[in-house]
């Protein structure tokens, strides 16, 4: 694993250093390079291959999160770990996605976790590549994650064909009749002709694939097709999951929730705006929902404003028909005493309902808003 470490401080980077050489969980870590200057760590990035990055946060010129924006525009695939003495900037580092976060000084212990996460997130073992080790994403597109954890596109050829896989890999290990596929796809066309368009599309996904040298069956079975899953992920899946089965928010687990919160890349196939993916995609949006409202009401009851402002923010600008995101926001500034703030809140939220659905807030919220204009 090629590493690089950047950090305006000889002391921290001789120590990380020390750290990496010292560990055993990854045994074929090379630090190409250690920085001070942000601007050598890019010029490096333009000329050698680089898989994880140590980034501290606090540096003059170029701060932490515009250099690894910066590694990213060059090197997409590149995992970045942010390292630094400020805990409040937690929340920031994993909204650029980043794979962990570290706090100073660093521990030998905390560093082996981040280890374990970026071995199991690679799955390459000596720059070689192992079964399983390609990702396939819905989360916003289709595309997939091959086994340098680049991102790739699919060199689709047809409209029909990319959707046809999509439906297929939602319904993945499940027959679909040969007939349901046509209905979807070429309703408009007699039976000889959709028949003919799909097993062309059919062909397409097969070549696809091969081209893309992904293992995925799709077999023709009791008048139907099949897409074989395998050991293949599917990153949708994988995101569920670990919501499902993550503890219950804390201190202890606050840094693994935002990890699997920054997992969620865009809503289901929300470039596609294919019209049977709607009810998947909301579905999804509100286990979205559930998860961040979790991490925000922690940061609420810590009374961190700043990051539960931001994810009750985030939560208005993806469901701005929704109430929680206003409410939430609402309870923060009125625990500020931002009077002029609750009151713009709700009248975004009661405007843009009555506008888009004829309807007013919730029961509860209007009692709300009312108990507290009633106490200023």
């Amino acid at each position: 694993m090629k590493v690089i470490i950047v950090d305006d401080e000889s002391l921290a980077i001789f120590k990380m250093e020390k750290l990496l050489k010292e560990q055993t969980v990854v045994k074929d870590i090379e630090i190409i390079g250690s920085y001070m200057n942000p601007q050598e760590a890019l010029e490096l990035a333009q000329r050698q291959f680089l898989q994880l990055a140590f980034l501290d946060i606090e540096m003059p010129e170029i701060n932490g999160f515009e250099l690894a924006n910066q590694l990213l525009n060059i090197q997409p695939h590149i995992q970045i770990v942010f390292t630094t003495a400020f805990q409040e900037y937690a929340l920031k580092a994993f909204e650029i996605n980043a794979l962990d976060y570290l706090l100073k000084p660093v521990s030998q212990d905390r560093l082996i976790i981040t280890l374990q996460r970026i071995a199991s997130s690679l799955q390459v073992s000596a720059g070689t590549k192992t079964a399983g080790s390609i990702q396939l994403n819905c989360l916003q597109s289709i595309h997939y994650i091959d086994a340098n954890g680049a991102t790739q596109y699919f060199a689709w050829r047809t409209l029909k064909a990319p959707e046809l896989f999509a439906y297929l890999l939602y319904h993945h290990d499940k027959i679909v009749s040969k007939q349901d596929l046509i209905d979807l796809l070429w309703p408009e066309y007699d039976i000889e002709k959709s028949t003919a368009q799909l097993h062309t599309a059919i062909y397409q996904i097969r070549k696809v694939l091969k081209e893309a040298k992904i293992e995925l069956e799709i077999k023709y079975k009791d008048s139907g097709y099949s897409l074989l899953l395998g050991d293949q992920r599917l990153d949708v899946e994988a995101w569920e999951s670990q919501v499902n089965q993550a503890p219950p928010v804390s201190t202890e687990t606050i840094e693994q929730h935002l990890l699997i919160l920054g997992l969620y890349q865009g809503d289901y196939l929300a470039d596609h705006r294919y019209a049977w993916a709607e009810y998947e995609q909301e579905r999804l949006r509100l286990v979205w929902l559930a998860h961040i409202k979790q991490i925000a009401e922690f940061y609420l009851h810590r009374a961190m404003y700043t990051e539960a402002i931001s994810l009750y923010q985030r939560i208005v600008d993806k469901l701005p028909h929704m109430e929680d995101g206003y409410f939430g926001l609402m309870q923060i500034y009125s625990t500020l005493n931002h009077q002029v703030e609750v009151r713009k809140m709700f009248q975004i939220l009661t405007d843009k309902l009555r506008e888009e659905f004829d309807v007013a807030p919730s029961k509860e919220l209007i009692d709300w808003y009312s108990k507290y204009s009633r106490s200023i």
